[in-house]
């Protein structure tokens, strides 16, 4: 169980992104592999605080993701299209704000896991998938990064765990409190870290 934890963890080394930033389809299993290694030298750095290492790795990765995108799959496209820009954008910070509290959240729980890339692969049309494995004490969790083709940049959009995404786990927790709440409640809950 804790190693399910600390895969999660790991996931979010990754999964942090302000959208600004996208890859050569050639670059993208060299770029990723560097951040993830950047990424794991940053937790053994022990002289650092959780907060100090987060920080260092968010500044770090904040590249990496389309969070529009993310926050658009999450939600559902059906309620994305029924709500306005303004609530657009801000769904999509406190969206990002849930996964960097829950990433540091996690800090703790980092003890010396390996990362191997396994390679880059043609994911459906017009994706492409970076296949990896997280190597911990006996057990392997294979992690897979997908990404879409934006205008011949590639950025990511969803991450796979031993074969469940986050985006449809959170997409299945969205509905659910969709059929129980308004949108502004769940931002209200949001803006409260209400949602765990």
């Amino acid at each position: 169980m804790k190693f399910r934890k600390i895969t999660t963890a790991i996931i979010f080394f990754i999964m942090l992104s302000s959208g600004l930033f996208a890859l050569e389809k050639n670059a993208i299993e060299k770029d990723i592999s560097i951040k993830i290694n950047q990424a794991l030298n940053i937790l053994s750095t022990k002289s650092l605080t959780k907060k100090q290492q987060a920080q260092k790795i968010f500044s770090l990765l904040d590249e990496v993701f389309d969070y529009s995108i993310m926050s658009k799959l999450a939600l559902g496209k059906q309620q994305w299209g029924t709500i306005s820009n303004s609530e657009k954008k801000e769904f999509v910070k406190l969206f990002e704000k849930k996964l960097k509290q829950s990433y540091v959240d996690k800090l703790a729980l980092y003890d010396n896991q390996k990362v191997i890339i396994l390679g880059l692969k043609d994911y459906q049309k017009n994706r492409l998938q970076l296949q990896t494995e997280l190597i911990g004490k006996g057990e392997t969790y294979p992690i897979n990064y997908n990404f879409y083709n934006d205008k011949g940049n590639w950025k990511i959009y969803d991450v796979d765990i031993s074969g469940v995404s986050i985006i449809q786990t959170y997409r299945q927790q969205f509905s659910g409190l969709l059929k129980e709440k308004s949108f502004q409640e769940i931002l209200a809950q949001l803006r409260s870290e209400d949602i765990q």
